[in-house]
């Protein structure tokens, strides 16, 4: 969908009122999120065994587990001095040339995972996060929107 489409639609279920400016920003700035191409990751469950974080074998906050195209995207987020971490891992590691990006709505940071699949990126303003694996000769794969509170 092309943007001038979604305002065009925004003004006519508005009806004879134009549609404020702010919401017509917030589409076109909700616009700019998408991954074109890119193929959704599902939440998976992740059970966490006694004793690894937490004594009674439910997963530690802030941890979420991904899959789709034969990846799962694992990632911790926390919230350290006012600034978001996000760290996480990649399963299968997608390969040398792959690039993580880990998104929020105002700022993305792109990281080349480690050997093993491992990422991490400090810094991000409190919130809503998203990480995309972008690997050569396949879309990319993406995680849904998940919000990150202090």
């Amino acid at each position: 969908m092309r943007e001038e489409y979604l305002l065009a639609a925004l003004r006519m279920a508005a009806g004879a009122d134009p549609v404020p400016e702010r919401v017509s920003a917030a589409a076109r700035a909700v616009f700019g999120l998408r991954v074109p191409g890119g193929v959704p990751a599902e939440p998976v469950g992740l059970p966490v065994p006694p004793g690894a974080r937490s004594g009674d074998g439910t997963r530690p906050p802030g941890v979420r587990r991904f899959s789709a195209d034969g990846l799962v995207i694992d990632i911790e987020t926390d919230v350290a001095g006012g600034r978001m971490e996000v760290a996480g891992q990649v399963s299968p590691a997608p390969g040398p040339e792959a690039r993580i990006e880990v998104r929020t709505p105002y700022v993305g940071k792109v990281r080349v995972p480690s050997p093993g699949g491992r990422f991490a990126v400090a810094g991000l303003p409190p919130g809503w996060v998203s990480v995309v694996c972008h690997r050569p000769g396949h879309p990319p794969v993406f995680t849904r929107w998940v919000h990150v509170r202090p």
